[in-house]
């Protein structure tokens, strides 16, 4: 029995990832991402402590509701000026280890949710 999720062709499916690699649509990205359902883009953050809500411009104009942000192997917190900006502008922010983020991208964008991640691109 199939348990794939139905989605709709064209969006952004993270097929895999792994040490300093993603693979989003069948399309491999070697460094951090920043991912909708309609466009994954590199995203030039070397760690969680470069984060900055600059960082982060293309996913506010996104329009999304959920922003998971992937934190490499472990789950840290935002600096609260950050998160509060964030909550300002509509976004609700997860923190979780990046293998996590990923996975549950995946099950949001397939339930119809206006989700992106922000991935750290784990060692």
């Amino acid at each position: 029995m199939d348990i794939t999720p139905l989605i709709p062709g064209g969006r952004q499916v993270i097929d895999s990832y792994g040490s300093g690699r993603f693979q989003v649509s069948q399309q491999e990205y070697t460094t951090s991402i920043l991912v909708t359902e309609s466009w994954t883009k590199p995203w030039v953050v070397n760690g969680f402590h470069e984060i900055t809500l600059d960082s982060l411009a293309p996913v506010l104009t996104a329009e999304v509701e959920v922003l998971l942000i992937g934190a490499g192997e472990r789950m840290q917190l935002l600096p609260s000026p950050l998160r509060q900006s964030l909550r300002d502008a509509g976004i609700a922010v997860d923190i979780m280890e990046t293998g996590a983020a990923c996975r549950t991208y995946n099950l949001l964008m397939g339930d119809g949710r206006r989700v992106a991640g922000a991935l750290l691109a784990m060692p």
